[in-house]
């Protein structure tokens, strides 16, 4: 059963599970918008971060667009708590159970070294808290339901994160 279609009781954070994660990261990034249109919040620029920023940013969306690419040819989900056709441990997945996830949280760093916006990356942790305590642990879950033994090698083998 997919994680949007479990009776959540109103409970709030089951009821973020419904929001598709890669919208969770824009929307906290819009949130640090907000704020540092309210309250500016700039660190000076010294270099070249231009070039920086757009090479963080494209070294994040790469990531990520590996680990869906790969997810997306081997046609299983990228959905938080449906079954997932096959275990995938090719790619990125060699080195991050979630390189989709790193991949975006980079990319996110990026956006906000180009933009020379603070209030996002202070509200960052925020998205991988609850990604990583949240979101990852229900995948996990439906991980060891459907590849029992197999999931928990490769858990012993790859990290979480990096």
């Amino acid at each position: 059963m997919s994680a949007a279609g479990r009776d959540t009781g109103g409970n709030p954070i089951q009821l973020l599970l419904h929001v598709p994660v890669p919208w969770v990261y824009v929307l906290t990034y819009l949130a640090g918008v907000g704020l540092q249109m309210a309250f500016p919040w700039h660190v000076r620029k010294s270099g070249s971060p231009l070039i920086a920023g757009w090479a963080v940013f494209a070294v994040g969306l790469a990531i990520a667009g590996w680990g869906w690419t790969i997810f997306h040819n081997a046609r299983t989900t990228t959905v938080p708590g449906e079954a997932s056709s096959q275990l995938i441990r090719r790619g990125p997945y060699r080195m991050s159970r979630n390189p989709m996830y790193v991949g975006l949280a980079i990319a996110y760093l990026g956006e906000a070294g180009l933009q020379n916006q603070v209030w996002p990356m202070v509200l960052l942790p925020l998205t991988l808290a609850y990604v990583n305590w949240i979101v990852i642990p229900v995948e996990e879950e439906r991980l060891n339901e459907v590849f029992p033994g197999e999931y928990e090698r490769y858990r012993k083998s790859v990290r979480r994160w990096l």
